[in-house]
């Protein structure tokens, strides 16, 4: 019974630093993807600004 025990609490233990270094990796790609998107939202932004001000006015 104690074996059983011992077995499951190294389960534990071992899903939890799983899980915390997990996190951490999570973290890093999510910073790295919201860096991507927000430069894509820049150029896409910028471009349609200058081509907006790039056109002649219609009147």
């Amino acid at each position: 019974m104690d074996s059983v025990v011992s077995v499951l609490v190294g389960m534990v233990v071992q899903t939890t630093s799983v899980l915390l270094e997990a996190r951490q990796l999570i973290g890093l790609v999510a910073a790295a993807l919201a860096a991507i998107l927000a430069a894509q939202l820049g150029w896409h932004g910028t471009d349609r600004l200058i081509s907006w001000h790039g056109r002649p006015d219609e009147d």
